[in-house]
């Protein structure tokens, strides 16, 4: 796959492509929705529930870090993972666009 074209685009419009693009993984999709089902950080529990390896999740994990999705702090030897709320806010306030102005639309389909 080639490099996406940036230049031109909106640095918003730039950031949730990434952000998108990161949450189209699959393993990365059930990170998430393992830590929306958690109200603390969570650390090594992430790698005993997929059915992957630790380097792998840690790969995962590092993705979904660089593009703001969630977010880590260091206790121990142990970083502990979860949501950001900013990050969440923004993909919940560009699906609240895409319902409110698709579904005023209906007679184009």
């Amino acid at each position: 796959m080639g490099i996406t074209k940036t230049i031109g685009f909106s640095d918003e419009t730039n950031e949730m492509s990434e952000i998108l693009k990161a949450l189209g993984n699959p393993a990365r999709l059930e990170i998430v929705k393992i830590l929306m089902k958690s109200s603390t950080c969570i650390c090594g529990e992430i790698v005993e529930i997929l059915p992957l390896a630790q380097s792998t999740v840690s790969k995962h994990l590092s993705e979904l870090k660089k593009v703001g999705i969630i977010k880590g702090t260091v206790t121990g030897n142990n970083i502990c993972y979860c949501l950001n709320e900013n990050t969440i806010q923004k993909i919940q306030n560009l699906i609240n666009t895409i319902e409110s102005s698709c579904f005023k639309s209906l007679e184009c389909c």
